[in-house]
């Protein structure tokens, strides 16, 4: 074994440069069966974040069936999912680059179903005796927009040989999963209406279809204002299956001849919130087993449900991040991650337990040594509550920290924020890591995986409990000689980066920040923000413009003056979710009263980075950003960032 040298926390020489996590990852999406033949998207930085949906068989290792110029993604409720579809020989996808949806037969060129016009598609399934796929429909257009004051959404039939398109449900403001029964002649759906988010309260809805294709007799099975009902599926033998929280978990259930039954009553979510479009956290391997994903406190596992008993007899699996389920005739086939290995297309034999890689996201080639491994905590935080969340110690094969120095805390407010963080192989986080910062990946109170009433902590709370949780866990590790007191930095993006905005204005705590398309001005995102989330700030924050004194004090734009430490800004001109003068205006505020500040701005992104040459970039400023406030080198040297009032 050898020695390592010591060195200064932040100065460690790493071998996952932000070159190799901005062009050797990809971001792995839906999967899908279509006989033996294993189908799942790939978001690539190197190919301009495009999408490519790839295909596998045992008689051939996975190729890309749709790659640029095309990009198999949605942009319904802008987080998208749900982006292609199998079924009556073809391929159905939405393009990116053009919103259209199109077909694809095998061993042909994609031909576009829909018109150019400003629609998007997801979610669908194909209607094979109707010769027609029914799908999401978000109307753009500006009649759509001129009567409705906002996009409107349908569920819709498109015949695949003429295009044209009949509405089947509509008068909601969402809509997701329409899924047909396995004999066609019925019809479920999830929809729910403005303030509610998905994972606040939906109904599931069950219709007979015609003989003339239409919907009839609709039926709400489940759900309301204070349930939230999710991934409805029929099996094999046409009983509808859902996920409902009415327990305040996400447990499921099965709906037959008018009654419910829970089939599995426990304290574990078996679903998570429908952000995006396509969710699959269970699927039936026969009409008496259910595989199925169960989560407890932020980690996950693989298992199978006897529908008849309640038993669940979990799989021994290397993965605590779990995803995107699919039955096929080889096997169970789902996204998983691990502390120790990257996120990967999985399949599994349920019968052995046994599994194999299809494809990874990345190439593992690191020293196990090197990498720094989550460790779950709690924590108290303010009102006699407990926070959780994961830290990770620093840790390079080649490098220790000096024996009288402690690392530098990184802090992490992920986004959503009705979202979660796992202990799952993360180069984002072992770049920090092995240069020689300590991170604490926070769930704070409003994050799912810990039940409905940790989840609703959050409600009238953003800004405050969130917060709370980031600070405690700082000095929670403070208080346990882990981390240098002095050098505490807080970093989030999109609603992380609203946490991380409010920390360094309204409390004196950390020292530095870096702000990912954060929010600043939350009066600002209730006026102009896209439809999916327009009322969301009503439970998060209060009914707008009834509670306005709220959102100004809780906006940092507001209280620039009890702003006194160093933030770097990260923003994409083309984000339609956080708007690019939120970050401009925060920006300009903190460069008026004297404050270090600095900021980069990159064309043609969103909300999210997904290009090679950004990605690398903003880890790299952010790096050489913390080495000036701090007084450290990184190495190696990167690329200077302009900082507006550094000493």
């Amino acid at each position: 074994m050898h020695s390592r040298r010591t060195a200064g926390y932040g100065t460690w020489t790493s071998p996952i440069t932000a070159d190799w996590v901005a062009s050797h990852v990809v971001r792995l999406g839906s999967l899908a069966w279509d006989g033996d033949e294993l189908y799942w998207c790939e978001s690539r930085p190197s190919e301009e974040g495009k999408t490519a949906l790839v295909k596998w068989s045992v008689s051939q290792s996975p190729s890309d069936v749709i790659r640029s110029p095309y990009s198999v993604r949605s942009r319904v409720h802008e987080y998208g999912g749900g982006a292609f579809w199998l079924g009556h020989g073809a391929i159905y996808f939405s393009n990116d680059v053009d919103r259209r949806l199109y077909r694809c037969v095998r061993g042909s060129d994609p031909q576009a179903l829909t018109a150019p016009l400003a629609m998007r598609y997801a979610d669908g399934v194909v209607d094979s005796a109707r010769g027609r796929v029914l799908c999401v429909r978000e109307d753009h257009t500006e009649q759509a927009l001129a009567d409705h004051g906002e996009p409107v959404n349908t569920i819709v039939a498109i015949d695949i040989e003429s295009g044209a398109q009949r509405v089947l449900v509509q008068g909601d403001d969402f809509y997701a999963a329409p899924r047909l029964s396995p004999d066609g002649q019925r019809l479920a759906w999830i929809s729910w209406c403005h303030p509610n988010m998905p994972w606040d309260g939906t109904e599931l809805w069950v219709a007979e279809v015609g003989e003339d294709g239409l919907c009839h007799h609709p039926r709400r099975v489940a759900g309301g204002e204070t349930e939230s009902i999710s991934q409805p599926t029929w099996s094999p033998d046409g009983t509808l299956t859902f996920l409902s929280d009415r327990t305040g978990w996400w447990n499921l259930y099965q709906w037959r001849d008018g009654e419910t039954q829970c089939l599995k009553e426990m304290e574990a979510e078996f679903g998570r919130p429908q952000w995006v479009l396509g969710l699959a956290t269970y699927a039936y391997l026969s009409p008496e087993r259910i595989v199925c994903v169960f989560t407890q406190q932020a980690r996950d596992q693989l298992g199978v449900l006897e529908v008849g008993t309640g038993e669940l007899h979990a799989f021994d699996l290397p993965y605590t991040s779990i995803g995107q389920v699919v039955v096929g005739p080889l096997g169970v086939a789902f996204r998983g991650a691990g502390p120790a290995r990257p996120s990967a297309i999985v399949l599994l034999d349920p019968a052995s337990g046994t599994f194999q890689v299809l494809r990874q996201a990345f190439a593992l080639e690191l020293e196990e040594d090197t990498l720094s491994f989550g460790i779950p905590i709690s924590f108290p935080t303010s009102d006699g509550e407990t926070a959780h969340g994961f830290f990770y110690r620093p840790r390079n094969s080649a490098y220790q920290g000096p024996p009288d120095e402690r690392p530098p805390l990184l802090v992490i407010s992920h986004g959503g924020p009705t979202g979660a963080t796992t202990d799952a192989l993360t180069l984002g986080i072992q770049y920090w890591t092995s240069r020689g910062f300590a991170v604490l990946d926070v769930n704070y109170r409003g994050s799912s995986g810990y039940g409905r009433a940790y989840r609703e902590r959050l409600r009238g709370c953003w800004g405050v409990v969130d917060v709370d949780d980031c600070v405690y866990g700082a000095r929670a590790l403070i208080e346990r000689g882990e981390v240098d007191p002095s050098r505490l930095i807080i970093r989030g993006g999109s609603a992380g980066g609203y946490t991380t905005l409010c920390a360094l204005t309204f409390r004196r705590v950390f020292h530095a920040g870096a702000s990912y398309y954060g929010v600043s001005d939350l009066e600002a995102l209730a006026r102009d923000t896209h439809k999916f989330e327009s009322r969301y700030l009503d439970g998060l924050i209060g009914p707008y413009p009834e509670r306005r004194d709220l959102y100004l004090a809780r906006s940092p734009i507001y209280h620039v003056d009890q702003l006194s430490c160093p933030v770097i800004f990260f923003q994409g001109l083309e984000d339609r979710v956080v708007p690019p003068s939120q970050t401009e205006r925060m920006v300009n505020a903190l460069r008026e009263k004297g404050v270090p500040v600095a900021c980069l701005l990159f064309e043609g992104e969103q909300h999210g980075f997904r290009q090679e040459e950004h990605i690398k970039r903003s880890l790299e400023a952010e790096l050489y950003f913390y080495g000036r406030i701090f007084g450290f080198a990184p190495a190696p040297p990167t690329e200077a960032v302009p900082i507006d009032n550094l000493p």
